[in-house]
C-alpha cells in the first residue's frame, strides 16, 4: 500500500504540472488575442486599414498559414473587441 501511495503522489505531481502548463498556454493565447486585437484596432482607428482589411487578413492567414486555426474574420473582430 505504501508504494501505491507514493505512485499516487507522482501522479499528483504530473497532474499539477499539466494543469500549470494548460494555464500558461491559456494565458499566452489571451495575450496573443489581445495583441492582435490591439494591432487591428490601431490600424483601423488611424485609417491605415479599412474594415475589409480584416477580411483580407483572415483570408491571408487561412491561405498562407493553414496550421494557424481560429483566425477567421469573426474571431479577428472578436479580438478587436477584446480591448
Amino acid at each position: 500500500m505504501k508504494q501505491e501511495t507514493q505512485f499516487l503522489e507522482v501522479v499528483g505531481l504530473i497532474q499539477q504540472s499539466r494543469t500549470r502548463a494548460y494555464q500558461s498556454v491559456n494565458a499566452e493565447l489571451i495575450n496573443c488575442y489581445w495583441q492582435v486585437g490591439e494591432y487591428i484596432s490601431r490600424r483601423i482607428a488611424n485609417a491605415i486599414w479599412g474594415d475589409k482589411s480584416v477580411d483580407d487578413l483572415a483570408e491571408f492567414i487561412e491561405e498562407n498559414y493553414p496550421d494557424l486555426k481560429g483566425y477567421t474574420r469573426r474571431n479577428l473582430y472578436r479580438m478587436k473587441q477584446f480591448l
